[in-house]
């Protein structure tokens, strides 16, 4: 496990993706092995630096109190999302093809869309990630 900060700014702010997980091994895995993270903190929370950002996985759980009556649970229906991770690359066939071969189970190969090439795939849990490269046309 490589040596890198939490992600806590000293000025502004930094964004991440929180992701429940039915098995939190499993996630780090996939956001590490196949997507080529590193892993900053195992446990719980486990925490993967990935590219410019950072994935925290953790079980679901009840409310607290600061989230009186919300329950985290893995998706219950993957054909009913309301929001997803997006990924940008550089260049979608060889990620599509890398990724592939590392496990990622994709829901269609990439697809050009006039202004974008994308496509989507699930992590561990379903959650769904959208991965899209720019073509430059805007349509």
């Amino acid at each position: 496990m490589e040596e890198m900060q939490f992600p806590a700014p000293s000025e502004g702010i930094v964004v991440t993706h929180f992701v429940v997980s039915g098995d939190v091994a499993a996630s780090r895995d996939f956001y590490s092995g196949v997507l080529g993270g590193t892993t900053v903190r195992e446990g719980a929370p486990t925490i993967v630096k990935l590219a410019n950002s950072w994935v925290i996985i953790n079980e679901g759980g009840g409310p607290t109190e600061d989230k009186p009556n919300v329950f985290l649970d893995v998706p219950s229906d993957q054909n009913q999302v309301s929001a997803f991770m997006n990924i940008r690359v550089a260049d979608i066939q060889n990620v599509y093809d890398e990724w592939s071969a590392k496990g990622a189970t994709f829901l269609t190969p990439p697809i050009d869309r006039g202004a974008e090439i994308r496509c989507y795939m699930r992590d561990p849990d379903g959650h769904l990630i959208e991965v899209g490269q720019a073509t430059g046309v805007l349509t």
